[in-house]
């Protein structure tokens, strides 16, 4: 597999990077497995003094880090810096909350007495993603550290720079050798990684493909898994939203990190009697988006992360018209240099148009006309997706209710779906299973361990 930086705003190839060999990974995986013995034993305040450090890090070089993710997949600047302080916050948060999160929880046996220990399993894998080059790591990794895990990471090919970045990170904060583990490895390196009997667990965002793959080989492995797939989410507008500030946020919803966003608003649900008003804004917005350099803070809008996902985007775009989409808006790409795809809008989606059921990575907003709220919500569950989603209203009794329907792992009122370190986040179904961040992250790979005590003449 080829590590290599290219910019997507021109197309240059910045630095390559070799593979890691099969040794150095055999190496890598027993230095990792020899640190797990003393990285457990340090106790959680020791641990949080270098997980704290790394967060100090981060924030006083906040443009150091952010830079490598603008030049390598093209995420605007300013949101880069965003992403750099929303990790570091991640990583403040487990080290300050760890030790109460995982703290033994007494129990009320019949007789005697029990309580519930956690106990870090060992060496876990996480295959992670490039569209939030260094959150993704952050919400693998930090609970995992403060768990008394440790952590190696496969990350995208195309992100080497911010990999290499965030494991000298860890570096610098102090942790010991094999605590953090960077790989740049294949696909099959991977699948060995996951065979090794010193390997604990797996975590893996990524595509269902991807997905599929990785939960197979962790399965005849018995090693636990957890996985985030992605979504399709539904942005549901009621007729009682405040339109103007609901197109802000529909606005926002889509264009974060310009569409390619596991969370993003990809199905945008109206009820009819708002539909034209607020297709009207919300076209508007998306034609007042500025395209240029993302490192340059008047632009609004930067390109795709690679040229390989521009020509799949266009490619879902142009299959959906052929089976009978309307295209609104857009559906092309820039004519410009680099992966721009033009902001688009596609509606009148047959439930047999594989644009129905397909997830749209990118800067492309599907439109549907509902007659009423019950039609939203049928419609909303109408995916074989369930991360996140939305609803806009007034009423937000009648928000909680809706939201209480909706299959997903996350709903938000008025609000479009985020992320904070201290809300689980994850879904059902194509969307993966088991859940990062919050009091719920730091628990998923930890053994949940029995201790009872109880008299000797107790009766069996």
């Amino acid at each position: 597999m080829a590590y290599v930086s290219v910019n997507p705003y021109d197309g240059v190839t910045i630095k390559s990077f070799a593979q890691t060999s099969d040794a150095e990974l055999e190496a890598a995986i027993d230095t990792a497995h020899h640190c797990f013995g003393t990285w457990r034993n340090l106790g959680f305040a020791a641990r949080a003094t270098i997980v704290a450090k790394a967060a100090a890090i981060m924030r006083a070089r906040i443009d150091d880090f952010a830079r490598p993710m603008t030049l390598e997949m093209g995420k605007l600047f300013a949101e880069a810096k965003g992403e750099v302080r929303l990790s570091a916050n991640i990583l403040e948060y487990y080290a300050r909350n760890a030790e109460q999160f995982l703290a033994p929880v007494r129990l009320d046996p019949l007789a005697g007495e029990a309580m519930i220990e956690s106990a870090p399993l060992g060496v876990l894998l996480g295959v992670q993603p490039w569209n939030f080059p260094y959150y993704q790591l952050a919400r693998f990794v930090a609970p995992n550290l403060m768990a008394g895990n440790v952590v190696m990471v496969k990350h995208a090919a195309n992100v080497p720079m911010c990999a290499i970045a965030f494991e000298q990170l860890w570096i610098e904060a102090g942790a010991p050798k094999g605590a953090y583990t960077n790989l740049l490895i294949s696909h099959e390196q991977v699948n060995q990684a996951i065979d090794d009997v010193r390997i604990k667990g797996v975590a893996l965002t990524g595509s269902v493909e991807a997905g599929r793959l990785v939960a197979e080989r962790a399965g005849k492995n018995l090693k636990k898994s957890t996985m985030e797939l992605g979504g399709s989410d539904a942005f549901i507008v009621l007729e009682d939203a405040d339109v103007d500030k609901t197109v802000e946020w529909a606005l926002w919803a889509k264009m974060n990190n310009n569409g390619q966003c596991c969370i993003a608003a990809k199905r945008y649900i109206v009820v009819d009697s708002i539909a034209d008003v607020f297709f009207a804004k919300f076209q508007a917005a998306l034609e007042a988006l500025k395209p240029g350099d993302p490192m340059d803070g008047t632009t609004t809008i930067g390109p795709l992360s690679t040229e390989a996902a521009l020509i799949k985007l266009l490619g879902q775009v142009n299959l959906a018209v052929d089976k009978g989409a309307k295209l609104l808006l857009g559906g092309s790409r820039m004519d410009r240099p680099g992966a721009f795809m033009q902001p688009t809008i596609l509606t009148d989606i047959a439930p047999d148009n594989p644009a129905y059921r397909d997830e749209f990575f990118g800067p492309v907003a599907l439109f549907f006309r509902v007659k009423d709220e019950a039609a939203a919500i049928v419609l909303a569950n109408d995916s074989d997706f369930g991360l996140g989603g939305s609803v806009f209203t007034k009423d937000e009794a009648r928000g909680k209710r809706i939201a209480s329907q909706i299959n997903t792992g996350m709903v938000f009122i008025n609000h479009p779906t985020w992320t904070a370190p201290d809300l689980p986040f994850g879904g059902v179904m194509n969307s993966g299973y088991g859940r990062e961040l919050s009091s719920l992250g730091i628990q998923e790979f930890v053994n949940k361990k029995l201790v009872r005590t109880i008299s000797i003449d107790a009766a069996a």
